[in-house]
């Protein structure tokens, strides 16, 4: 082999590599919102509120690429900005006391919200979707009843998979997210092991009846 022919593979065989690579992660996916499983997300759920609530960021970061990959099918490329916009959101809200002051999570969440109505039928109004989520975030720490703010967590699901918001079993999975995040509240610092399996399990619940509300004509 001369020595021109050594440099040109040496300069293409990574680039092929490279291109290859960047191919792989940006080539479309199928994705969809609809095809989650229930104890899967409810697993990735829980894992990311234990994150967001010890600050482990990169974890957090990793737990929600893997939740848009394995559950909605979003594109290497893809997941990894819905990742990056969900974690900013989270990090940017974690340190404000007002309602004023966690309006800086709101353009991250919008970002998140515009990358996910990408894999739905009919896409959505990530801007509504976006705010409601904020609000019930700070809601929760309002002392505002489960009950209440569950009905927005639902309201969030409805806009996003395009459902009457008041259908049963859209509440039931709204309100039950709330109750575990109640648990998890009441608890604080305090959480055990167990305590997040209890989680698991009530998230998991709630996403039966959303996957059956998601299902539902």
């Amino acid at each position: 082999m001369s020595r021109r022919t050594l440099i040109l593979a040496l300069v293409l065989v990574p680039a092929f590599v490279l291109g290859a690579i960047g191919a792989y992660a940006a080539w479309p996916r199928h994705a969809d919102l609809r095809r989650f499983e229930p104890a899967d997300i409810a697993r990735l759920e829980a894992a990311m509120w234990r994150d967001y609530y010890e600050k482990r960021y990169v974890a957090l970061f990793g737990h929600l690429y893997e939740l848009s990959r394995t559950q909605f099918g979003f594109s290497p490329l893809d997941s990894f900005r819905i990742a990056l916009a969900a974690a900013q959101a989270a990090k940017a809200f974690q340190p404000t006391r007002s309602r004023e002051a966690a309006n800086a999570a709101l353009p991250a969440l919008v970002s998140y919200y515009r990358l996910l109505a990408s894999a739905t039928p009919g896409g959505f109004d990530a801007g509504e979707a976006a705010r409601l989520e904020l609000d019930w975030w700070q809601a929760r720490r309002e002392a505002v009843r489960p009950g209440q703010y569950g009905v927005t967590v639902a309201r969030v699901a409805a806009i996003t998979y395009g459902k009457p918001a008041d259908g049963p079993s859209l509440l039931i999975s709204g309100i039950g997210r709330a109750g575990a995040m109640a648990y998890r509240d009441a608890r604080g610092q305090a959480m055990t092991d167990p305590d997040w399996s209890e989680i698991e399990c009530r998230l998991r619940r709630a996403y039966r009846s959303l996957k059956t509300a998601v299902a539902g004509n």
